[in-house]
């Protein structure tokens, strides 16, 4: 069933509250702006992302280690890194609307929207000319493509150059130019753009005004570098090595927006990977290949990702690019692999006046490491799985209302729940024992259900939505032979088991090893 985009992410929204993945936070107060709280299903799925994501980096690599640093730390910190000084975002209001947007963003929604009309031009001349079509070709020689692609070039260069030089009268100007309106009111009547920091800041203890400034961490990073020689000792490793963490971050964003694609308060898992100076390049390749790996390897479609590299590279980095995913509202970043050379580490040795090098035996000498980083949004992923995950289709050789089904297809090694367990009556005794002691023998090997209320298809349906990839039913023949049914969430096969392979099948067929080959 083909839906729009819109409808599309309005469904995913509202799937998440029905079905306890996530809720507004706060919602007895009317909820707080960009903040939401995970439900049982959703703290399932995303402790199963963090878990997969954790054996992927740290489990499966003797060079990587693992650490939890505290959200405050020293101010210096964040001196050191540039947040107090360059952790900005260019921000515009709309006199009329009284809205206030991110002008960077503003100028890239215009480009897609020229991208768009490339596309159109594109899908209708290989309507027209058939299997003939080289669009390779159309988008190099076609006197309307070529002129958006242009105008997209333009924009796009003069855009990073504001960027990078920190030029908001260039932002002003340009989005005067471009004629954007207020996607509100349809007004053109803005203010001037200008720098917003985005760090949250509180006091320390009763120690007022900038001494005991203190500020939520807008990255994790951070705390990874200042233990750099504390881990590089403490765990015996020698470079190249990584450090990984998972942990909260907060940022103060003024436009949150498009669910939890966007928040004040997230989840990042990041890992830093610390190698010799000027053999960066080598390994920043070598992560962009295996994090996309890792990405496919959760049957994701190719076609739904793709890397884009930066026209404004940040401040710290020499190279840098995104994994971006076809989200419903168009493709965005989903994680990010950065070359940061060496200015984390040599920032933080000049500021606190402590040596931050590294003693290479091989070149017996001393030097201060290059950093290749790996950072992804945990509640980005989540996202992704669900935009993915969440499909509406036909079930073959029904009728009436059983004819259509929502299922959350979700890979079995991250479902919330593996396996329900299903009676199939709830009001006979010798069943519903039966059906209790198979719950019992599985639950301690993975995460089961018990489901005794409703008819048998209305409980499959349940448990379609949230994604769990078998159900066990035990019916009047399971009390004669000890044999059950195993319904598959995919293909709704059901085979007849012996209780005893339950264990086994389900076990391995959900199990996270598989995901790595």
């Amino acid at each position: 069933m083909s839906v729009s985009s819109e409808d599309q992410f309005k469904n995913i929204v509202s799937h998440c509250k029905e079905y306890g993945f996530i809720y507004p936070s706060s919602e007895i107060y009317d909820g707080l702006s960009a903040a939401y709280d995970y439900g049982p299903y959703g703290v399932e799925l995303k402790n199963n992302i963090k878990n997969y994501w954790w054996q992927a980096m740290v489990r499966m690599h003797d060079n990587i280690v693992g650490i939890d640093a505290a959200i405050f730390m020293h101010p210096k910190t964040w001196k050191a890194s540039g947040h107090v000084d360059a952790f900005n975002d260019p921000l515009i209001d709309n006199k009329d609307s009284k809205k206030r947007y991110r002008a960077d963003v503003m100028i890239e929604e215009f480009v897609e929207k020229i991208e768009a009309k490339i596309s159109k031009e594109v899908d209708k001349a290989a309507k027209r000319f058939g299997e003939t079509f080289d669009e390779a070709m159309y988008r190099q020689t076609n006197p309307r493509v070529v002129e958006y692609q242009t105008q997209i070039d333009s924009i796009n260069q003069r855009l990073a150059t504001c960027m990078t030089n920190g030029d908001m009268d260039g932002l002003t100007t340009l989005i005067e130019e471009l004629e954007i309106a207020d996607p509100v009111s349809g007004s053109r009547n803005w203010t001037e753009v200008r720098q917003f920091n985005l760090m949250f800041s509180t006091q320390l203890g009763n120690i007022a005004g900038e001494e005991g400034k203190l500020y939520l961490r807008p990255e994790t990073a951070q705390g990874i570098f200042v233990n750099f020689l504390n881990v590089q000792k403490t765990a015996r490793q020698k470079v190249p090595f990584g450090i990984a963490q998972i942990g909260k971050a907060f940022r103060n964003e003024i436009v949150a927006r498009q669910f939890i694609f966007r928040m004040r308060e997230f989840e990042q898992m990041e890992m830093q990977f610390f190698v010799r100076p000027g053999t960066e390049m080598e390994f920043y390749n070598y992560w962009k290949e295996e994090r996309m790996k890792w990405h496919l390897a959760l049957g994701t479609p190719a076609e739904k990702l793709k890397f884009k590299d930066h026209d404004n590279l940040a401040h710290y980095a020499n190279a840098a690019v995104d994994i971006q995913f076809d989200f419903p509202f168009g493709f965005r970043e989903l994680e990010g692999i950065h070359s940061r050379t060496d200015f984390d580490l040599k920032s933080h040795q000049e500021l606190s006046g402590r040596k931050l090098q590294y003693f290479d035996p091989e070149l017996n000498e001393n030097y201060i490491p290059y950093v290749v980083e790996t950072s992804i949004g945990c509640d980005r992923m989540f996202l992704a799985m669900m935009s993915h995950a969440l499909v509406e289709e036909t079930v073959p050789d029904a009728e009436g209302q059983d004819s259509t089904r929502t299922v959350l297809k979700l890979p079995a090694a991250l479902a919330p729940i593996k396996c329900a367990i299903l009676p199939l009556v709830k009001n006979k005794e010798e069943l519903t024992d039966k059906a209790t002691a198979v719950l019992h023998r599985l639950k301690a090997h993975f995460p089961c259900q018990y489901d005794e209320k409703d008819a048998i298809g209305r409980r499959y349906r349940r448990q379609d939505a949230i994604g769990t990839p078998y159900c066990v039913t035990v019916d009047f023949q399971t009390l004669e032979d000890d044999t059950v049914t195993l319904r598959d969430r995919d293909t709704l096969e059901q085979q007849r088991l012996h209780i005893d392979e339950i264990l086994p099948i389900v076990k391995e067929r959900t199990d996270m090893a598989g995901l790595f080959g």
